[in-house]
């Protein structure tokens, strides 16, 4: 049976579309390349609880509308927000990512784009990742004074490692497809007009194997590579530093590049 993936109007924001054991969460709001806010981050959360509540589905597609995944957060929303409120807004698309990352049966992210950031770390929360020539993967959180916790910190370092996540966050290094599958970033590079139909075939293939095997490996998998449960110093910030925030948020409305404040003593690297 050959899925036909649905298109969508402009009213779409978050949809399921739900058919013969698959179901395909869209992330659509392509005026602003597939930002999410708040709110959507919160519909997601709802959407893939609603999935994972379906006893015929058994793969999860993930993929965004047009030619973008999702550029992460939309962060013109946190320009009007007080640090507690960005923070809480922060744990709000931690709790979605998470949603998908926990899913009991296995999770693919179709990738025709840019994925940026919290975009990034949403498709790092799949288990595998199918990406066209368009795709394009990055962290550029040190431009924004974002702070990883240490979840998202682990997604990255599980997958491409110490090194490489530093560069990617140190330099905002943006990989290319091409990179990407080299790294480990994708799991599979086909040609833009074969992703849909790929993504599509790659999950029935998954759907058409033994379930139980399945989710076998899928918590063995998590149970040996668990999340990290880590005390946070005294601060209660664990995504946006007090002082750099405001001032990246600030720099990227106005397109200009950050000036962030020079550390003090106490924080300089001390050798």
């Amino acid at each position: 049976m050959r899925v036909q993936i649905r298109r969508l109007n402009q009213q779409d924001k978050i949809t399921l579309q739900e058919t013969a054991g698959l179901a395909i969460v869209t992330l659509h709001r392509p005026q602003s390349r597939n930002a999410l806010t708040v709110q959507m981050w919160e519909e997601l959360a709802e959407v893939v609880k609603k999935a994972a509540a379906n006893p015929k589905n058994r793969v999860l597609l993930l993929r965004g509308s047009g030619e973008q995944f999702t550029s992460g957060s939309d962060l013109k929303e946190f320009y009007q927000m007080e640090l507690a409120e960005a923070e809480a807004a922060f744990r709000v698309m931690d709790q979605a990512i998470s949603a998908v990352e926990r899913l009991p049966f296995p999770t693919v992210a179709v990738i025709n784009g840019p994925a940026m950031g919290a975009g990034l770390q949403l498709a790092l929360a799949c288990d595998l990742r199918i990406g066209s020539p368009l795709a394009k993967m990055g962290m550029p959180v040190s431009r924004l004074g974002i702070t990883l916790d240490m979840s998202f910190t682990k997604r990255l370092v599980d997958l491409i490692g110490p090194s490489r996540t530093k560069d990617m966050v140190y330099t905002n290094r943006i990989f290319s497809a091409e990179e990407c599958l080299q790294i480990g970033l994708l799991n599979y590079l086909v040609a833009e007009e074969e992703l849909d139909r790929f993504a599509v075939e790659k999950a029935y293939l998954i759907a058409s194997q033994s379930a139980a095997s399945l989710r076998a490996v899928k918590r063995n998998v998590a149970q040996l590579s668990p999340r990290p449960e880590v005390a946070w110093e005294d601060s209660q910030y664990r995504f946006v530093d007090p002082v750099d925030f405001p001032v990246g948020v600030a720099s990227f409305v106005d397109k200009k590049p950050p000036r962030f404040p020079r550390p003090g003593k106490k924080d300089e690297v001390e050798g």
